[in-house]
């Protein structure tokens, strides 16, 4: 996921034409050469505004990546920010540069602000590289820089922005395999669980948290910090009943991840948190995996997850009803019976959907009347 920087930091010059755009690309690389400092800031903040919302721009000051990148070793928090944002938009949507950057040595630099003392480099400094490990070429090389004990920490004790960041960074690296032990080996968990109980749980900072989560606990070490944390299920269990579709979908994935891997050691763990109920709505209303994901962890979490006889078929209602009877407290019970309710009434009002629109098929001049599905009368 690219970084886009707020709308708030930018230039409020209208929109450059073609051809003042050009002069003004020409100008910044011309001022980026200057020896005084002056024209040097003047440089990157233009270069900054010009490549903000244009990719055409990014390719033509490509250039200017190299005199930036130099910027950052200066002794002058202010060069140094303002070469960083710009070298952030010119990473933005655009592979070659992210590159680019990386190898002309600005990973150096970033990673010394992630421990700056100002919380405006270090807000910078993640967002950098949150855009940097976008890039499948830059995962290997950014965690084997010592920089994810640097994000890891940031995520538990930076400013918001700045733990959102280094959340989005640390789930790019995680999609790279080899970096997941990497990231376990920091102990980001707690920082992850201090992130998601206090974001909004449908917002993509709480989807993020909960896919990496997924990723992490295909480890006992993962599974072992996020038992470990008072809370720990619930909020995975909040998102999975409030969050957005796909937060939904990481989140079931969690907790079937951690129940398939031991399910006598998970299972009552994962019901004490009242995870019955946004099962249910899930096997109606998810995602099609999350569907599939929550069907299978219900049958894990009944009391004997073995198929039963012929005379008890394994249908949602039998599992959840055997779940149910061993809930304990009457208003988990009480709900889980509610969501079942509701859960059969949509069944059933799908099912009904489905008939009409059969019927709708079968016309006349399609097949004889006598072998038409008769449609349902309107209420």
């Amino acid at each position: 996921m690219d970084y886009s920087p707020p709308a708030s930091h930018a230039s409020q010059e209208a929109e450059a034409t073609p051809r003042s755009a050009s002069s003004a690309v020409a100008r910044a690389l011309r001022l980026l050469q200057a020896s005084d400092s002056e024209s040097k800031l003047q440089a990157a903040r233009d270069i900054r505004r010009l490549t903000k919302t244009s990719h055409k721009c990014r390719r033509q000051l490509s250039e200017a990546i190299s005199p930036l990148v130099s910027m950052l070793c200066v002794d002058s928090s202010e060069l140094n920010e303002a070469a960083l944002l710009a070298l952030l938009n010119l990473a933005v949507k655009d592979e070659t540069n992210k590159i680019h950057i990386m190898d002309a040595g600005a990973l150096g630099p970033i990673i010394g602000f992630l421990q700056s003392r100002s919380c405006e480099l270090q807000e910078c400094a993640a967002a950098a590289l949150l855009t940097l490990s976008a890039s499948t070429a830059n995962k290997p090389i950014i965690s084997s820089s010592g920089a994810v004990p640097l994000l890891v920490g940031i995520l538990e004790g930076g400013g918001h922005q700045a733990k959102i960041d280094s959340l989005m960074a640390l789930y790019n690296l995680s999609t790279y395999p080899d970096n997941l032990s990497i990231i376990l080996e920091a102990q980001p968990v707690p920082g992850i669980v201090a992130l998601l109980k206090s974001c909004r749980k449908s917002s993509k900072a709480a989807e993020k948290c909960t896919a990496l989560m997924e990723s992490l606990v295909s480890f006992e070490e993962g599974r072992v910090a996020l038992m470990s944390e008072e809370g720990g299920v619930f909020a995975i269990v909040d998102v999975l009943e409030n969050g957005s579709p796909q937060g939904r979908e990481c989140a079931v994935g969690t907790l079937l991840t951690m129940c398939q891997s031991d399910r006598c050691k998970y299972r009552i763990p994962i019901l004490e948190e009242g995870v019955i109920p946004g099962l249910l709505e899930l096997t109606v209303q998810g995602t099609p995996k999350s569907q599939a994901k929550a069907r299978t962890l219900l049958i894990l979490l009944r009391e004997n997850p073995y198929p039963r006889s012929e005379c008890q078929p394994d249908t949602i209602e039998n599992i959840v009803c055997n779940i149910i009877s061993h809930i304990n407290g009457d208003e988990q019970s009480d709900k889980a019976k509610k969501m079942l309710t509701e859960m059969v009434q949509v069944s059933m009002e799908q099912s009904l959907r489905h008939l009409q629109q059969r019927a709708l098929v079968c016309t006349p001049t399609d097949m004889p009347l006598n072998n038409c599905t008769s449609e349902v009368s309107s209420k």
